[in-house]
């Protein structure tokens, strides 16, 4: 008798024992299989956050780019307004130099034509018994002629060298404007160089990105679209109390809202023993090949498997203990963990486990998530010395909408 107790005895020392393990395990995993895409995500926003500051800095030299560009056409039209003056006040010299040469002329051919004149008078008084009034009157006619030719050409003169100091004005004027210009268009090289550069960072950046969500896709798998995501959060938030935009924050970190599904089949997952059973067991109730189901990678980074399912990422024996719970949520039975609302729905029933999750509390959903991924060792997953996960899904809660770029 006292043998067979003690039979019984070992007998449920070894189940606890192979329970708590195999809880352990579950815990492990599901921490891994979070922490698979953790490298990536991180380095997704180190270039998402790289790509806002080079857009904000291609954005800046653009509205330089345009300003310099009026600046500019502002420059040419002063300069170009410039030589206009410049030609028309050469012009108006050209004219007044025609003036004074053909006043010089008629000064030149008038003072010829009176001192013949005078001189045949003269004569002529020499010749007769006239007296030489005559002659003083012609002089005084000449020398007030005389007079007003020398005043015209004076004013004339005058006239010319104000308009030859406009049009030294002008010329520097215009060499300052042509300075000006040769700056501007230098500035304008250099802010197309800044553009041409900042466009090509952003390209390599979104280049990175692509490559490492591509990397990301391999991991976790297929994607979704990101109305379907927002509406099945919306349900879940509806039908559990959850917040909304929280569900959407765990969705980025658990499988980047939705994209990133699984990228192994069964057999890459490495699952085994009780696990495997429980996975073959929901493919086979769902009618789906379970050779070919894709589930979540081992992690790259140490022993493992992989397994976890949908956009949850939820491990089968995890799944099996909600199944009855989505069921009365969704109405699908049985629920599908590659479902996305049952899958969604899932995460909300085990976030709003703990407490102020329903009333939105920071600290709260902080901590939840945290329990999402470690159970009862969840405390080593929100504290501050390594990364902080409840943190990181409060960000995301904020901030999922990057990842829609």
């Amino acid at each position: 008798m006292k043998n067979h107790m003690n039979k019984k005895i070992i007998l449920f020392l070894v189940i606890a024992g192979l329970f708590l393990q195999n809880m352990a395990f579950f815990r492990a995993q599901h921490v891994r299989a979070a922490d698979d895409i953790e490298d990536i995500q991180d380095n997704i926003e180190k270039y998402q956050e790289k790509k806002e500051e080079t857009q904000e800095q291609l954005n800046t030299a653009n509205k330089m780019l345009q300003r310099n560009q009026y600046q500019v056409n502002v420059t040419k039209n002063l300069l170009q307004k410039t030589e206009s003056d410049i030609l028309r006040k050469e012009k108006e010299i050209k004219t007044l130099n025609e003036k004074i040469a053909l006043n010089k002329k008629i000064l030149e051919s008038y003072l010829e034509e009176v001192y013949l004149d005078d001189t045949d008078y003269l004569t002529y008084l020499l010749l007769s018994e006239e007296t030489f009034s005559g002659l003083g009157e012609n002089t005084d006619q000449l020398l007030s002629v005389k007079e007003k030719i020398l005043s015209l050409l004076s004013e004339i003169d005058d006239s010319k060298l104000e308009v030859v100091a406009v049009k030294e004005n002008l010329d520097e004027k215009k060499d300052d404007h042509e300075k000006l210009l040769n700056i501007q268009k230098s500035e304008q090289v250099e802010i197309k160089e800044d553009i041409q550069e900042a466009a090509a960072t952003l390209e390599e950046v979104n280049k990175k990105i692509e490559k490492l969500r591509g990397e990301l896709s391999k991991l976790l798998g297929s994607a979704v679209s990101f109305k379907n995501i927002t509406d099945a959060a919306s349900f879940a938030a509806k039908v559990t109390g959850i917040r909304k935009d929280y569900l959407l924050g765990v969705l980025v970190v658990e499988s980047n809202l939705g994209r990133y599904t699984g990228g192994c089949d069964f057999k890459e997952s490495r699952m085994s023993g009780y696990r495997a059973d429980v996975f073959k067991d929901i493919c086979e109730e769902l009618d789906y090949n379970y050779k070919k189901q894709k589930v979540s990678c081992p992690p790259s980074g140490y022993k493992g498997t992989g397994g976890a399912m949908g956009v949850a990422q939820f491990m089968p024996d995890t799944w099996l203990g909600y199944k009855s719970s989505i069921a009365s949520v969704t109405g699908h039975n049985p629920p599908d963990p590659w479902n996305l609302t049952d899958g969604v729905v899932a995460m909300a029933l085990k976030l709003t486990k703990v407490d102020g999750v329903k009333a939105h509390k920071k600290s709260a959903e902080a901590k939840a998530y945290c329990v999402y991924l470690a159970g009862g060792n969840w405390s080593a997953y929100c504290d501050n010395k390594g990364v902080n996960y409840g943190e990181k899904v409060l960000y995301w809660a904020d901030n999922y909408e990057k990842l829609l770029n």
